[in-house]
């Protein structure tokens, strides 16, 4: 009996991976001009972690430090913590799913840079606590720079995460998000004046976070709460309620189990 190829037992126990390579192969032959980028950005790898790796390292490379270097430390970090990579994975499918304007699972690795700033943040967390502390500014810079999404790299933040369209997000230094979570641009998780200990919120599971909307202080929201585009969240928030206005108040509840799965932004009243 033939034995199955390194390629084929990937395919098997990753089908992620698999989906994203027939949809290259399918993006390839609608678009041969794509032909190049796809094959060096997909098809000439043997993992979504070498994928991955190879992608980040194009977008966080500067003058001041080139891909390959960079490739080095993010393939080092996907070695040592394979977790980088399955939360990699989870916030892909996450956007998949929540994302109306996301029909593949390519899109999210090639062109969304949510999602890359996202995973490019996963890197600078792990040197943080790794104790590189320098190497994870550098990365925290480069997101800023590339991405305009600027999340301190010792913030903690789940998996399953989707943050759409990502122009102008901030996440402090002691924030917290939980698992599940979804926010769209210009979200702020900030703190309220210059102290310097636990000053930025933490954000519960199932949260949705619509455009524009500033949470601030040490303040806690609940699991599967929604907080409306521009508002300004001052005060801790029970799981399960709509917020909205400035500054925040309760309006209602959530209205479903998991906001930040159906992406229901409306308000329809008690």
């Amino acid at each position: 009996m033939a034995m199955a190829t390194p390629q084929a037992q990937l395919t098997e126990i990753d089908p992620v991976w698999s989906r994203i390579r027939s949809e290259a192969q399918d993006a390839i032959a609608t678009e041969p001009l794509m032909g190049g980028l796809i094959h060096t950005g997909v098809l000439h790898h043997q993992s979504f972690a070498c994928a991955l790796a190879y992608r980040l390292s194009l977008k966080l490379a500067s003058d001041e430090m080139g891909a390959q270097i960079l490739r080095e430390i993010i393939d080092g970090a996907y070695a040592a913590e394979p977790e980088l990579v399955n939360s990699a994975r989870a916030d892909l499918v996450a956007t998949y799913e929540r994302d109306p304007a996301c029909h593949r699972f390519l899109q999210p690795l090639f062109y969304f840079k949510g999602y890359q700033a996202i995973q490019a943040y996963r890197l600078g967390h792990w040197l943080w606590e790794q104790g590189r502390l320098d190497l994870a500014y550098f990365v925290q810079m480069r997101v800023s720079e590339t991405f305009g999404v600027d999340i301190h790299p010792a913030a903690r933040i789940g998996r399953g995460v989707m943050i759409d369209h990502a122009h102008s997000v901030v996440i402090g230094e002691t924030a917290v998000v939980g698992d599940n979570v979804s926010m769209l641009h210009s979200v702020t998780l900030g703190g309220t004046g210059k102290e310097e200990q636990d000053r930025h919120p933490k954000i519960g599971n199932g949260v949705l976070i619509g455009a524009g909307a500033k949470v601030l202080g040490n303040i806690r929201i609940g699991d599967c709460s929604r907080i409306a585009a521009g508002s300004v969240v001052l005060i801790d928030i029970p799981a399960c309620k709509t917020v909205a206005g400035v500054p925040a108040r309760i309006v209602g509840e959530a209205g479903c189990a998991q906001p930040s799965v159906s992406m229901d932004q409306t308000f329809k009243g008690e």
